[in-house]
């Protein structure tokens, strides 16, 4: 049995096209979880919050906080978990191919879409682990340089021995229940950014394997939730980058936590000068 859990804050009318798109995809079993203002979520879905079951948080607890809260509320029978942005719209056979790809590899726990932009082109959402020299090159030099080769080695898709990839973007994913339970979630301790990241690298420590349908597309307008708070989604990004820096670095690399903590910390002023010019 398939069900999905969406985290809204405060999309407005973009949560309703993403709650029609699943239905139409034969996603009955809908769970919003509200992080938004009260009220917000079914005064954005209208006559639809009558087909979905709303839990209002109060607050916004981060992204990974809220999917959990969705979890904990499905029947027990719900075997396969949608997790998804508000801001995503589902297109035509990708649920079916999504199901059809974790039915053939039993040994994926989490499989993701193909996933394009608003303008209809390809969002990097399959990526590697990056190494610490690619992981602060990209730090450095992407965002005056987005096509750098350290960035591009960390956005590039490389299969892995089971077929798998290495982490997919939580802007759409389906994940077996048993594995989402197995892993504890997503970890609270991010609040937005890499948890979905860290997810894929404990599932893969615990044997499970990550993977993507290519023929099932999603189209994810990015970026709604984070214009309205563009500075504390800075900080959050940067936490987070710190925080997976620090559990997935283990022997002599652990000795370059101090230099990640330079690097991120160049990078969140380049950051908030790229944004501060930008909004002017």
């Amino acid at each position: 049995m398939l069900a999905a859990v969406i985290v809204d804050y405060n999309v407005g009318p973009a949560l309703k096209d993403a709650v029609r798109s699943l239905q139409t995809e034969g996603v009955d079993n809908i769970v919003v979880v509200e992080n938004g203002n009260p009220g917000s979520t079914t005064q954005a879905l209208g006559y639809l919050s009558k087909a979905v079951s709303v839990l209002e948080i109060g607050e916004n607890i981060g992204f990974g906080a809220g999917v959990n809260r969705g979890v904990a509320s499905l029947a027990p029978e719900v075997d396969q978990i949608i997790v998804s942005n508000p801001d995503v719209v589902v297109h035509a056979g990708a649920i079916d191919a999504l199901e059809h790809g974790l039915a053939h590899h039993r040994e994926w726990a989490i499989i993701a879409p193909t996933i394009v932009n608003g303008e209809g082109g390809l969002y990097p959402s399959v990526r590697q682990f990056p190494s610490p020299k690619d992981a602060a090159g990209h730090a450095l030099f992407g965002l005056v340089a987005p096509r750098n080769r350290f960035s591009t080695r960390y956005r590039s898709h490389v299969t892995r021995s089971d077929g798998g990839v290495d982490w997919v973007s939580g802007a759409f994913f389906v994940i077996r229940r048993e594995a989402f339970e197995r892993l504890g979630g997503f970890d609270e301790e991010y609040f937005m950014f890499a948890e979905d990241m860290d997810l894929c690298w404990r599932a893969h420590h615990i044997g499970c394997g990550v993977g993507v349908a290519p023929t099932a597309f999603i189209t994810h307008v990015e970026g709604l939730a984070r214009q309205a708070h563009p500075y504390r989604m800075i900080v959050a990004h940067h936490r987070s980058a710190l925080r997976f820096a620090s559990k997935s670095t283990s022997g002599p690399q652990r000795l370059l936590l101090p230099l990640a903590m330079v690097v991120l910390g160049v990078r969140f002023l380049g950051s908030l000068f790229h944004t501060a010019l930008s909004r002017r």
